[in-house]
């Protein structure tokens, strides 16, 4: 299986129109582990809530399942409408060709931005979603916030800000991959007690992120401005 990951939309609808017409190559699954708008955003009389749309439609017209999980930047009104688009992976699991999907949204900062759970709230809603999949031999894991000590958490002052959390539900239950955003300059890929860690980059630098899942998981970070 291929999963495509389109993180850190931002509103920035053009530069996820233009990524998406791009893709050359097979996708089975996409993924968008949060942020699809931003805070004060104000696009051509567009509210937050039309981004959302905008950005779903433009996602599930490659005709593919997608996946998401609400950021910190997203509105209340997040919820409701990936549900509506029956895309929610918040709290929750679901299991796509034999693979396990679950996740949880959001992610603490100093900046009470809309959508910041608690690490307790992480760890249980992560708990629910895995619980769907457990019987799935590879399960991948959709978080917004990254594992904490880890290259995908790191700021430009070298303090590592992500999700303790996330850190030890990974190493306790070890999924194939997980994927996150969040933390814009800290593009990369890492691995964590056996299970990859992918964070593409924002999309509107042309990032994505390209997750194989079979007999070996293998991640990597595309551009497609480039």
């Amino acid at each position: 299986m291929n999963i495509l990951v389109v993180a850190d939309v931002h509103g920035d609808f053009e530069s996820l129109s233009d990524v998406l017409q791009k893709i050359n190559f097979g996708v089975d699954v996409v993924v968008c582990p949060g942020d699809f708008t931003d805070i004060g955003l104000s696009l051509m009389g567009f509210s937050r809530e039309d981004m959302m749309h905008l950005v779903l439609d433009e996602l599930l017209g490659l005709k593919r399942p997608v996946l998401a999980v609400p950021g910190n930047h997203d509105p209340p009104e997040t919820h409701k409408i990936l549900n509506d688009y029956g895309v929610n992976l918040h709290g929750t699991g679901r299991i796509i060709d034999g693979i396990g999907f679950f996740g949880f949204g959001g992610a603490k900062t100093p900046f009470a931005t809309p959508f910041e759970p608690s690490e307790e709230e992480t760890n249980t809603g992560l708990k629910k979603g895995f619980d769907l999949v457990a019987g799935t031999k590879h399960k991948i894991m959709i978080t917004h916030n990254p594992a904490k000590n880890t290259k995908l958490d790191r700021v430009s002052t070298g303090a590592h800000v992500g999700s303790s959390a996330v850190r030890d539900f990974i190493i306790k239950n070890k999924p194939d991959a997980s994927i996150s955003a969040h933390i814009h300059e800290a593009v990369g890929v890492d691995e964590l007690n056996g299970t990859k860690l992918l964070y593409p980059g924002p999309v509107s630098g042309g990032w994505v992120g390209l997750l194989s899942v079979g007999d070996k998981t293998d991640v990597k970070i595309l551009n497609l401005k480039q």
